[in-house]
C-alpha cells in the first residue's frame, strides 16, 4: 500500500528489517510543493491505486517524491512502475540515453565514466550544472524523468534545485515570451548523447505557451548548447537567462538537499514544466540512477 503525505503530516517508519530507511526531511517549502508517497513493497508498482496516485500527482503537480521502504539496488520497482504506467495511463516507454546506453543511466562522478565518442556528460562530473531541462536537443524530448538515490552525497553537496516554468514565465516580458515561442533557436546535440553519426543540431522554439490562466506552459532550455538565430531571439534568451540567475527566480526555487532526498528516494518530474539544476558534488561516492520516458513532440498536449 502507499500513502500520500501532505504538508504537516509526519511520516511513519515502517521499513523492512533488512533495509534501514532514512525518512526524508520535509520542511514547508518542500511539503507544500512536492507530494510524497511512501512505497512499502516492490509489488506496489502493480497496484491500480498506486499507479493512479503516481500518475495523478505527475499530471496535476508535475513533480513527485517516492520513498522506498525496501532495498532496490537494481531499480526493479522503478522499471515495473514505468512499464505499468505505460499500460494503464498511456505513458511512453523510456528512451535510450545514447547509442551506447539503455533505459537506465547510473549518474556518479567518475573521471573514467564516458559515453559516446569518448565524451563525459556534465551530470557525471562533480561540477555544478546550471538550470536546464533534459534532452532539449531532441525533437521529441521525454515528458518525464526520474532520479533514484542509491547513495546520497555524504558531505552535503549535490543539492537538486527545481523551478516551475509557470512561475518563471510570470517574470518574463511579453516581448520575450513571444520570441521564445518562435522557431529561431539552434540547439546542438552534445557529442555524448548522439544516437546517429549525422546528428548535429535541431532548430525550433524554446517555449510553448498555453492559453492564459490554464498553466502547463512548456520550456526546453540548456544555455551552453543553445544559439539564437536572430537579434530578437537573442534578446529574449538573454532576458530569460538574466531572470534565471536573478534573485526573483531563486525566491521560487525549491532546494532538495541530501537530507530531503535520502537513500531510497525517487524524485519524478515533468521535464517540460520544471527546470532543474545541481550544485557542486562533494562526495565522489554519490550515486543516482536516471530514467527518462514518454517522449513526445515538444509542445504537444500529451
Amino acid at each position: 500500500m502507499q500513502r500520500i503525505l501532505r504538508a504537516g503530516h509526519t511520516a511513519t517508519q515502517a521499513a523492512a528489517s533488512h533495509f534501514a530507511t532514512t525518512l526524508p526531511i520535509r520542511h514547508h517549502e518542500v511539503s507544500s510543493s512536492i507530494p510524497l508517497i511512501e512505497v512499502s513493497k516492490l509489488g506496489a508498482a502493480f497496484q491500480t491505486s498506486h499507479l493512479r496516485a503516481v500518475h495523478d500527482s505527475l499530471e496535476t503537480r508535475g513533480v513527485l517524491q517516492l520513498q522506498l521502504e525496501f532495498e532496490d539496488e537494481k531499480s526493479s520497482y522503478l522499471q515495473d512502475l514505468i512499464r505499468n504506467l505505460s499500460k494503464s495511463h498511456n505513458h511512453g516507454l523510456p528512451i535510450t540515453h545514447s547509442a551506447e546506453r539503455g533505459w537506465f543511466w547510473d549518474v556518479r562522478p567518475s573521471p573514467g565514466s564516458v559515453q559516446n565518442h569518448g565524451h563525459q556528460a556534465r551530470s557525471e562530473t562533480m561540477s555544478c550544472f546550471d538550470w536546464h531541462t533534459d534532452c532539449s536537443y531532441e525533437s521529441h524530448p521525454p515528458r518525464y524523468f526520474a532520479l533514484q538515490v542509491l547513495q546520497p552525497d555524504r558531505f552535503g553537496g549535490g543539492t537538486l534545485s527545481l523551478l516551475g516554468v509557470d512561475r518563471l514565465l510570470a517574470l518574463l516580458s511579453p516581448h520575450a515570451r513571444t520570441w521564445l515561442t518562435s522557431p529561431n533557436y539552434m540547439i546542438a546535440v552534445p557529442p555524448e548523447f548522439k544516437k546517429k553519426s549525422d546528428e548535429q543540431f535541431i532548430v525550433g522554439n524554446l517555449l510553448q505557451m498555453r492559453r492564459e490562466g490554464s498553466g502547463g506552459n512548456q520550456l526546453r532550455f540548456r544555455e551552453d548548447i543553445t544559439t539564437p538565430l536572430t537579434s530578437e531571439a537573442a534578446e529574449a534568451l538573454n532576458e530569460l537567462k538574466t531572470i534565471l540567475y536573478d534573485e526573483g527566480a531563486r525566491e521560487w526555487s525549491i532546494n532538495l538537499t541530501p537530507q530531503n532526498l535520502p537513500r531510497g528516494s525517487i524524485i519524478m518530474m515533468d521535464n517540460r514544466r520544471w527546470l532543474h539544476s545541481r550544485n557542486e558534488v562533494k562526495d565522489p561516492k554519490r550515486h543516482l540512477r536516471r530514467v527518462r520516458w514518454d517522449a513526445r513532440p515538444f509542445g504537444s498536449l500529451k
